[in-house]
């Protein structure tokens, strides 16, 4: 499964408003839950931060992958966000987080997630990668990047 088929891309955001973990977090929800049958967003950002308090999903070098699972949920579902200025995330190299993707799959769902957060992981530990996310200027051209990196794969 391609990352372009799960991205919600009415959910995407190149310059996101949040300044914190918990705003990034309820401003990727709020997209997102809209958008997709079976979310709402204030129980997705609970399940998100409770995710969080289990451990940071933000992997160092500007990147988070904040997920959850949504019994509710049809299919597995994502967003993506970029804050230009960054924001704390407790990321685990102490620096700021730039480029965020959710991920949301159904409760009954088996690997599929886990084999999307190791796709994502591997496309975004690329340097030249995460810097062409950086100077997107729409998210047509995210969508546009992100089908010539997994055609390289």
């Amino acid at each position: 499964m391609k990352l372009t088929e799960i991205l919600v891309q009415d959910a995407c955001s190149i310059e996101l408003k949040a300044r914190t973990k918990k705003e990034v977090l309820a401003e990727l929800a709020g997209a997102l839950a809209p958008t997709t049958p079976g979310l709402d967003t204030k129980g997705l950002v609970d399940l998100l931060l409770e995710r969080e308090r289990l451990g940071t999903t933000a992997m160092g070098d500007g990147i988070a992958i904040p997920h959850a699972r949504v019994e509710s949920l049809g299919r597995l579902v994502a967003s993506f966000g970029r804050s230009p200025a960054g924001v704390d995330f407790e990321s685990v190299d102490g620096q700021p987080t730039h480029l965020f993707f959710l991920l949301v799959a159904p409760g009954k769902e088996g690997s599929a997630h886990l084999l999307t957060l190791a796709r994502l992981s591997r496309l975004l530990s690329r340097p030249d990668f995460r810097a062409r996310l950086m100077e997107i200027e729409s998210v047509e051209e995210l969508f546009r990047a992100l089908e010539e990196e997994e055609a390289r794969r």
